[in-house]
């Protein structure tokens, strides 16, 4: 590609020739046959911003506030892990910019908390272990995170195929040091499925949970994954 990139496509151009072809399927890819990866993009595409005319624009103030905390500009960064795979700072560059954390960052809540001061926000899913999940909203708390982000559209993690076929291994997570095993396994597939949902998340997560996850943290719960209209009544 020539010259500097002018937008977010050219942008991910550039990450797909610089990375390795194992992490930019992994960054890039999304389950089975990624029907819900393409929809999510079309969908996207489909917004049309409605100008008004005549309005004086010589002073445009983008700010706003997310629970009530002063933010410059109304974008933000979903939750996301293994930054270091793309850049040796990982989730602490990430942070710099928007500071919103994902339990499995490849760097620990405490060094990005110390990396920005910032609104930092703490991502999590809620284990079989209550007392892992216990002890990472505890460590945020104490570390100056704002909120706590509940992702609850993944008891279970969609099937990767590129994964699988790349043979993709999780890579240490620090934040989970002393609660549960490290080790980074080497089998003939993808060990990310049996790392995560299948094996430690809880399955039979629901609304009840939320009310001990109130009672253990004293921040506000954010609910992540929210896809039918009922549910957000």
């Amino acid at each position: 590609m020539e010259g500097e990139p002018v937008n977010v496509n050219e942008f991910q151009e550039l990450a797909r020739q610089a990375l390795p072809k194992i992490y930019y399927d992994y960054y890039s890819g999304g389950a089975e046959d990624e029907y819900t990866l393409k929809q999510n993009v079309e969908a996207f595409q489909g917004i049309t911003i409605r100008p008004r005319i005549l309005v004086d624009v010589s002073r445009i103030d983008l700010s706003t506030t997310v629970l009530g905390y002063q933010i410059s500009v109304p974008i933000l960064i979903a939750p996301s892990a293994k930054h270091k795979w793309a850049h040796p700072e990982g989730e602490v560059a990430t942070a710099r910019a928007a500071a919103i954390l994902s339990y499995r960052s490849t760097c620990t809540i405490e060094e990005v908390a110390s990396s920005c001061n910032a609104v930092r926000f703490f991502q999590c899913y809620v284990y079989k272990r209550r007392d892992i999940s216990a002890n990472l909203l505890q460590r945020a708390e104490r570390c100056g995170y704002k909120a706590i982000v509940l992702t609850v559209d993944s008891p279970r993690l969609g099937r990767r195929e590129k994964d699988i076929k790349n043979k993709m291994v999780n890579p240490q997570l620090k934040n989970f040091e002393g609660l549960i095993s490290t080790r980074v396994s080497t089998d003939d597939g993808s060990n990310i499925e049996a790392f995560d949902a299948n094996t430690a998340f809880d399955a039979s997560l629901s609304w009840k949970d939320i009310g001990w996850l109130r009672s253990i943290t004293n921040l506000p719960v954010l609910l992540k994954g929210v896809l039918t209209h009922e549910d957000g009544g």
